[in-house]
């Protein structure tokens, strides 16, 4: 774009919401952030931004005002707006609005930021449904098309996960078949005592339980590997950390592999056309060494192994810092090809 500076609207300050917004300023400081709806007190709001039970304290400043937020001496605006139609974005002279409430996954309900609010562009921070275009940086985002594409969806912290891992293996060895497991972290989806749920298994506690559940995260892979449409499923289990979950892939592929041709195809993506989106270790971690760790995906090779074309994969990623890091950076992305005014 031709404009100096790059203007985004938040509508929805969440564990997402929040995260993105410290992982702009860090990655892409001249984007401006210029307004977040959210349906709370610019008070609490600051709280939650300030002490943040998985990162630690905020280093900068924050405070309240009546009708926003003053972050390292900015002032951001507070709006509290329950129907995006309604929301100034246009007045705001809002380039691109991030949608991470979680309640505006259908394009449809997305796409009023546009047509009401006056955006020019939506991106949504989870898998939905009707979407222009679904994209994960270092996968697909070429398929990204300014002339067409106003309703984007950034997948999911898993996708983006899965996606980065799978696809320097697809490029290099063909694909057959595969399942997952992601180890994930509990989310505000589930109960902390239980209580009623949608799915009865996340009615049960997070705090004591391993819940299994379903995600959309296989399903949602063909979005940006076709190769692997149709051929492709698998689980959520919850588990009782708060963040760094882990994908369990177990896949086969175009031919016989070693788990050191494996490794070795992801080691040299993670140095070269996917650095700073894939990260590779042979170091015996566990799950809090990779806490903000701000790669989508985090290739343990001391767990990969082969058995002809059958391998087993294990992949670390922060589904909190890492997944906001990408919304970051895809907003970047975006804002960087589309063109002035539109």
């Amino acid at each position: 774009m031709s404009t100096t500076i790059m203007r985004i609207g938040i509508n929805g300050f969440g564990r997402i919401g929040r995260n993105f917004y410290k992982a702009l300023r860090e990655r892409h400081p001249g984007i401006d952030v210029v307004a977040i709806n959210d349906l709370t007190t610019p008070a609490q709001l600051a709280q939650l931004f300030k002490y943040d039970s998985n990162y630690g304290i905020y280093e900068g400043a924050v405070e309240s005002t009546a009708d926003g937020l003053v972050i390292d001496g900015k002032h951001v605006a507070v709006l509290s707006e329950r129907d995006p139609a309604k929301l100034p974005w246009k007045k705001l002279g809002v380039d691109v609005v991030i949608e991470s409430t979680g309640l505006f996954t259908d394009a449809v309900k997305a796409r009023a930021h546009i047509d009401g609010g006056g955006a020019k562009r939506v991106i949504i921070s989870a898998p939905a449904k009707g979407e222009d275009v679904t994209v994960c940086l270092g996968v697909n985002e070429g398929d990204y098309d300014p002339a067409k594409h106003t309703v984007i969806s950034n997948a999911s912290c898993t996708t983006n996960c899965l996606a980065t891992g799978v696809k320097p293996l697809v490029d290099a060895f063909g694909w057959k078949k595969g399942f997952m497991a992601t180890v994930h972290s509990y989310t505000n989806d589930q109960q902390i005592l239980d209580a009623p749920h949608k799915d009865p298994r996340r009615a049960r506690n997070a705090a004591t339980n391993i819940v299994p559940t379903s995600t959309g995260a296989a399903k949602a892979l063909f979005l940006t590997i076709p190769e692997v449409k149709g051929t492709f499923d698998g689980i959520s289990l919850r588990v009782p950390t708060p963040t760094v979950s882990m994908v369990y892939l177990v896949a086969q592929l175009g031919r016989d592999v070693t788990r050191d041709e494996v490794n070795s195809v992801l080691r040299t993506a993670a140095q070269t056309n996917l650095e700073g989106i894939i990260e590779y270790t042979d170091e015996p971690l566990v799950s809090v060494d990779f806490k903000k760790n701000p790669h989508s995906s985090i290739v343990d090779g001391s767990l990969t192994n082969a058995n002809g074309d059958l391998i087993q994969l294990a992949l670390w990623y922060d589904n909190e810092w890492g997944y906001s890091c990408r919304l970051a950076d895809i907003a970047h992305y975006v804002l960087a090809k589309s063109p002035a005014g539109v």
